[in-house]
């Protein structure tokens, strides 16, 4: 069994993925819900790793689900909760289980989650963590022991076109390649021509990148992201955009605007896709893409 999200980025297509967050439960209703909306409207959908640090059921739990309704996962293995020796453990279960496809991330700080006293493993990182697949892809663990079966994955990771300064993430993402990732999916851009400045120095190396493109609901979101979150700047002029809206309808006005930066990204080929990021709107995901005329 080969990755049909490999070959989605391999055609040449405009790729599309979302992602689902898991519950902070075993109520897995909304889940399931939001991947039955998905499965048939994207190439292929992450099931998000404890993110933010903050404890919920597990990505692998996740894709198994999407697996069972038909759709095509992809693993998000975050290096801070687990030592090498249950990271490969990790890839041995999913490869068997039929999931293909795995996003590499070192995570978050435990500090900013819900378990303050957890302790962060961080035994590799997400480059690390790339070239621990290759090698089992080579049939050997990272002890240097056989495999009785290797492991196959479409392996990619995460970069922040975005950020301030820039060539920080520049190194990172050289080295993110080298260590074997073929995709990437980017933090949530907003600002068209300083990610068009990225791609004409990512297109140098042979790897398909996805635009990171987050929901804005409201001004006051846009607002919070762009003074807290680090490496996303949101425009005034979108801010103004979502604070103009009339009552009720910034949710609206942001779908608008998600579906038109799509519509451009796609127009002017400045990329090979996006990966939207609905957080917790999962069902209006299907509504940005007709926004956006796909």
């Amino acid at each position: 069994m080969t990755s049909g999200f490999r070959s989605a980025l391999n055609s040449g297509k405009f790729v599309v993925t979302s992602e689902v967050a898991p519950p902070k439960g075993t109520n897995l209703e909304k889940m399931y819900h939001h991947i039955d909306i998905l499965k048939d409207s994207v190439d292929a959908i992450n099931v998000t790793d404890h993110q933010s640090s903050v404890m919920r059921f597990p990505s692998i739990g996740g894709c198994l689900a999407i697996k069972e309704q038909g759709g095509e996962p992809i693993l998000q293995m975050t290096c801070r909760d687990r030592n090498r020796l249950a990271l490969q453990a990790e890839l041995l279960l999913a490869h068997a289980r039929g999931i293909r496809n795995v996003l590499c991330l070192t995570g978050d700080a435990v500090l900013v989650g819900d378990h303050k006293e957890a302790k962060g493993v961080f035994d590799l990182d997400s480059s690390q963590l790339l070239r621990a697949v290759r090698l089992m892809e080579s049939g050997q663990d990272m002890g240097g022991n056989d495999l009785d079966g290797a492991v196959e994955f479409c392996a990619g990771a995460i970069v922040t076109p975005e950020a301030q300064p820039i060539e920080p993430q520049l190194v990172k993402f050289e080295k993110k390649v080298e260590a074997g990732a073929e995709f990437f999916q980017t933090q949530a851009i907003y600002d068209l021509d300083k990610f068009s400045s990225f791609m004409q120095y990512a297109r140098q190396f042979p790897v398909k990148i996805l635009a990171g493109i987050v929901l804005l609901s409201s001004a006051r979101m846009a607002r919070y992201m762009t003074e807290n979150v680090p490496g996303i700047f949101v425009p005034q002029n979108l801010i103004d955009e979502l604070a103009a809206a009339p009552k009720g309808g910034a949710l609206a006005t942001g779908i608008e605007i998600a579906g038109r930066m799509i519509a451009g990204l796609k127009r002017d080929s400045i990329c090979d896709g996006v990966h939207i990021m609905a957080i917790g709107r999962e069902e209006v995901v299907p509504d940005i893409l007709a926004a956006a005329g796909i």
